[in-house]
């Protein structure tokens, strides 16, 4: 059965990189344990953030990197007609804020879409630990890399697929992302809103509960509110037209 317990991981301020379940997948992994000490001395772990509370905002200046220990993000961009455009979701072990690198300021916002916890890592401060540990700076590539991944099949998925093929799609990246976490990818808890889900996927709440629950009634997933158990893996892989391991 789904346990609520196991999406949660150290929301304590005084736990640190050593001994978080998370490492093996946020950027300490492939680093000795002397240089996880190492990072570990220069991230900010502050309290933690309420429900709707911002980790940042568009605008402002690019000083930080954040890794989501506890809880779930999205990141939204205002458009120029002042319509808000979900632009990511977010699960722990991964890491927010690398959208202002480039221009030096935040183009999204970050918002936390339940109690959340984040590991702030001051980017001056990283720059200086990568050039010392080269695992370090490899493992951020790797992660920049990730995220130009993911905007390109965003756009792919908004540009071809139908409603069934992107939903389908965003419950299978959930699916493999809890995976990599350790935790079930076959029964989870959907942070987000359906109205979320459908600005993500450029569809409208309407589109987005009639497609969730077609999938329900052909027996492919089973939901009940949030929670997703996906029961035929293999059908649902091919409804979102992708291979993913689960």
């Amino acid at each position: 059965m789904y346990n609520p317990s196991l999406k949660q991981c150290h929301t304590s301020p005084q736990a640190n990189c050593a001994d978080c379940r998370l490492a093996s997948i946020c950027l300490p992994i492939s680093l000795h344990i002397d240089d996880i000490n190492k990072l570990d001395d220069i991230i900010q772990r502050g309290r933690p953030l309420n429900k709707t509370e911002r980790a940042y905002y568009a605008g402002d200046k690019f000083r930080a990197v954040y890794a989501l220990r506890s809880g779930s993000i999205k990141t939204v961009q205002v458009t120029p007609d002042g319509q808000e455009q979900v632009t990511g979701f977010y699960l722990p072990g991964e890491i927010i804020g690398m959208d202002g690198l480039a221009a030096n300021h935040h183009t999204n916002s970050a918002i936390a879409l339940e109690t959340s916890a984040i590991c702030e890592i001051p980017f001056s401060r990283l720059e200086e630990l990568s050039a010392k540990i080269p695992n370090l700076q490899r493992r951020f590539f790797q992660l920049m890399s990730k995220e130009i991944t993911q905007e390109q099949q965003l756009i792919t998925l908004l540009g071809k697929n139908s409603a069934d093929e992107r939903i389908a799609s965003l419950l299978l990246s959930i699916s493999t992302r809890n995976h990599t976490r350790g935790l079930s990818a076959k029964e989870f808890y959907l942070p987000m809103s359906r109205s979320d889900m459908g600005n993500y996927l450029g569809l409208t709440i309407e589109t987005v509960s009639r497609v969730l629950s077609r999938l329900h009634k052909q027996g492919i997933i089973a939901l009940n509110k949030k929670h997703v158990n996906i029961e035929e893996m293999d059908t649902l892989k091919n409804t979102a037209l992708v291979q993913m391991d689960a």
